[in-house]
């Protein structure tokens, strides 16, 4: 069995794969945190593979890919002292991604951007525009030959929504939810909010799917062909409801890419 780890600013995802066809046949969800070792990293771990009926000495091997430099060493030491596997690590030496990076210092791009666009070469085609909500809102520009060609970083939702509570003294703590409709099955969603709670509901969702649909037009114009838009991350069903430009969600776009990317190196290495 495969470990895939991906490990984001806000949360850690751990998927396990099974078999030759790479079937995953679960996947668990922590928050991140620099100071877990990697022993209970293997506690909580180990017992929710065994509740899904998983032995965790079948891991055979493991990819890791972590935008937090600080996570690095227990995530790999939970590999190698728990799992008994030495994991790829995406920004190593000698781990091949299969595509170009075509920006200025391919070292500082985040591990997770390159990987989606490894999965999206491979199950979509380019030229394409990754959409990941994530603690970033992140557009990542996918060419026709599958290389990353740089993208645009602007601020999560939920950032967003935390800077306006903590700047503002007279504005609540909200989360993000979908928009209000009127009265009635025909009516139109609302916009304008009626209170304070509504109108920053309706500034944050609608805000950001104006920011969407703008950065998305710009983006193929400055590139110059059709692109399509394949979205990932924790709302991106929710903002694909609510605007045009966004044809596919993928919610395991990052755990794709993992494991296309280690069953590349294996073979490369046999």
């Amino acid at each position: 069995m495969l470990l895939v780890i991906d490990c984001g600013n806000t949360n850690t995802v751990f998927a396990v794969y099974l078999g030759e066809g790479m079937t995953a046949t679960g996947s668990w969800r922590t928050s991140t945190n620099p100071e877990r070792t990697a022993d209970e990293y293997a506690v909580w771990l180990t017992q929710l593979m065994a509740l899904n009926g998983l032995d965790a000495k079948t891991i055979r091997s493991a990819i890791i890919a972590t935008v937090v430099p600080e996570t690095r060493f227990a995530l790999r030491t939970l590999c190698r002292k728990h799992f008994n596997t030495d994991p790829m690590v995406i920004g190593d030496p000698g781990v091949s991604l299969g595509i170009e990076v075509r920006i200025d210092r391919p070292e500082e791009v985040g591990a997770d951007r390159v990987v989606d666009a490894v999965a999206v070469q491979q199950l979509y085609g380019g030229p394409a525009i990754v959409l990941d909500f994530g603690t970033a809102t992140t557009f990542d520009v996918v060419e026709v030959d599958g290389a990353y060609a740089g993208g645009v970083i602007a601020p999560g939702v939920n950032l967003s929504l935390e800077a306006l509570y903590m700047a503002a003294a007279q504005l609540p703590r909200i989360a993000i939810q979908p928009p209000e409709t009127r009265p009635g099955d025909n009516d139109p969603v609302r916009v304008i909010g009626k209170n304070t709670r509504a109108a920053m509901h309706a500034g944050i969702f609608w805000g950001y799917v104006a920011m969407i649909e703008g950065l998305v037009e710009r983006i193929r114009a400055e590139y110059g062909q059709p692109m399509k838009v394949i979205a990932t991350g924790g709302l991106a069903r929710l903002f694909a409801t609510s605007t045009k430009v966004i044809d596919v969600v993928d919610d395991d776009l990052t755990l794709t890419g993992l494991r296309l990317i280690h069953n590349r190196n294996r073979s490369d290495a046999t």
